[in-house]
């Protein structure tokens, strides 16, 4: 075995995890103090029979040959009397006598039960009783009263000798007894000490092991745990390179190389994660250059390609005006239509322009009333509500945090489309409601025109895509790009309702607040100011 490698047994302890060095401590310490507990039962149930013997048995036994002596010496002493007067009341001490001795023989029988020595002595005592009373007593008591009994003098000797032979043995039987009662209390004095002795035993193990278990505790829990919550800590504060030390139990083991793994894991993603952050930091620059690209295309847009086409227009009328009727009907044709592409291509030009500013050229988000937004958008379309004869209808309507600007322009490209695509010889009847739905306020507008098919739900939304040829309904097919560009800037979604077939209705939602990452251009206000289209 080299220096490195463990012992067997080292080795299969360092396999055990948390909960069987928990259940092994449990069951030992269970062990240990069921030993201890029967211990001290034993303990208690041995002094309990002793105290019980004691008090039960060895001193009432004493106590009744104490009685069982006076109540011979009261026969003796009856007896006495009689025989020397024959005067029958000396019979009354000795007949209670022989009752009481009868009472407390039959009770040391009953508390000796068992204890053959003492038996012995009981039976000395009682033969010895049996032959004074066979001498003397009773042959003295059956004699006539009113005279002296020849026997109290006859046989006086013999039954002095009976007696003291009856005293022998009760002197005897009381030694005993005194002696086994003094034993019994010394017995009941070592039992109650060895008693003392084991509940101190039993505290003081108790005690040792409640700092065993937390002693193995904080090496074995605590002091992993520890270790692992300060690596932790040291990670957490921005050292990811601090490795994880396992320690402890197997499963503490196990779950600091599991976090361990976790540490190196989340390594390589912040690495990827930097490295991807590098690349988009990368994106971020060439994108704010090509939106700086776009800015100085809508500024050539908005003045050098203007430009030349306020020129053509401007001509191509001269030529009308000047030369109109002149030439023959086709040069006439050519000019108009020369003066209707320049107009329309201007036209587009600002539109799309229009269109680019959106998300980009804005200012300050701040609270809008909506309904005064709606109040503007009509006098501004006021003319044309007029000519179609249009009602106009809507609910009260929130203040949330938007562009004006770009809700002046919402408002008049939904209401526009509402008063210009309706049915020949309807009026138009638009209405506008608004609702909370949970986080957001939705909106719908509602006209009876001639409405969209489901198929082109998703084209109208698109950028210059016509459902109608321009000859049919004029305008450059950016209005509804337009809104959904406005909507999605605000935080919100837009979209046509295919169930509705009495017309179109179109059903937005706008947030209340200001969506997260919006507000004021970061563009140079120079830059800005050039996207603005000449008048």
């Amino acid at each position: 075995m080299t220096g490195n490698e463990r012992p067997p047994r080292t080795r299969r302890l360092s396999a055990w995890t948390t909960r069987r060095w928990l259940r092994v401590g449990v069951a030992a310490s269970l062990v240990v103090l069921a030993l201890l507990g029967a211990t001290g039962a034993w303990v208690l149930g041995r002094t309990a029979s002793i105290s019980n013997d004691l008090v039960d048995v060895k001193s009432p036994a004493l106590t009744t040959s104490y009685r069982l002596e006076s109540a011979l010496l009261d026969q003796e002493t009856g007896i006495r009397g009689y025989g020397l007067t024959g005067t029958p009341e000396f019979l009354a001490p000795y007949r209670q006598g022989l009752a009481e001795e009868k009472t407390h023989t039959t009770r040391m029988a009953e508390l000796l039960q068992g204890d053959r020595p003492a038996l012995a002595d009981l039976k000395e005592v009682q033969d010895a009783i049996e032959a004074w009373q066979g001498i003397v007593a009773r042959p003295i008591a059956a004699s006539p009263a009113g005279a002296p009994s020849p026997l109290a003098t006859g046989r006086a000797s013999e039954g002095k000798a009976a007696f003291d032979a009856l005293r022998a043995a009760m002197v005897e039987q009381q030694e005993r007894l005194r002696a086994d009662r003094v034993q019994a209390r010394e017995d009941l004095a070592a039992t109650m000490g060895l008693r003392n002795w084991v509940f101190i035993t039993i505290a003081g193990v108790i005690v040792l092991l409640a700092g065993l278990i937390f002693e193995a505790l904080r090496r074995g829990v605590t002091t992993p745990l520890e270790q692992l919550g300060s690596d932790a800590r040291k990670i957490a504060g921005g050292d990811f390179e601090h490795p994880i030390t396992p320690t402890g139990p197997a499963d503490l083991r196990r779950l600091s190389g599991e976090i361990d793994f976790m540490r190196r894991r989340l390594v390589r993603e912040l690495a990827f994660t930097e490295e991807a952050r590098l690349r988009l930091d990368a994106q971020a620059a060439d994108l704010q250059r090509s939106n700086a690209e776009l800015e100085q295309f809508a500024y050539v847009a908005s003045h050098d390609l203007q430009e030349p086409l306020r020129k053509v227009s401007s001509f191509t009328q001269l030529l009308k005006r000047r030369y109109g009727g002149q030439l023959d009907a086709k040069a006439d044709q050519y000019i108009d239509y020369a003066v209707d592409g320049a107009n329309r291509m201007q036209t587009l030009i600002n539109d799309l322009l229009a269109f680019s500013r959106v998300g980009r050229v804005h200012h300050e988000l701040q609270d809008v009333d909506l309904d005064r937004v709606l109040e503007r958008t009509l006098s501004t379309l006021s003319v044309g509500i007029e000519e179609a004869d249009a009602v106009i209808t809507h609910d009260p309507l929130p203040t949330i945090a938007a562009d004006p600007t770009q809700m002046g322009m919402l408002w008049q490209n939904l209401i526009g489309n509402a008063v210009k695509f309706r049915r020949p010889g309807t009026p138009p009847e638009i209405h506008i409601s608004a609702e909370r739905d949970d986080a957001l306020w939705r909106f719908t507008v509602t006209d009876n025109g001639i409405g969209i098919a489901p198929e082109f739900a998703e084209k109208v939304f698109v950028i210059f895509q016509r459902l109608h040829t321009k000859d049919a309904y004029s305008g450059s097919g950016i209005g509804l790009a337009m809104c959904k560009k406005i909507v999605e800037f605000h935080g919100g979604t837009i979209a046509i309702d295919p169930h509705y077939r009495d017309g179109a209705r179109i059903v937005f939602t706008l947030a209340p607040d200001a969506p997260q990452g919006l507000g004021p251009s970061t563009l140079p206000e120079a830059t800005r100011a050039g996207t603005e289209p000449t008048p």
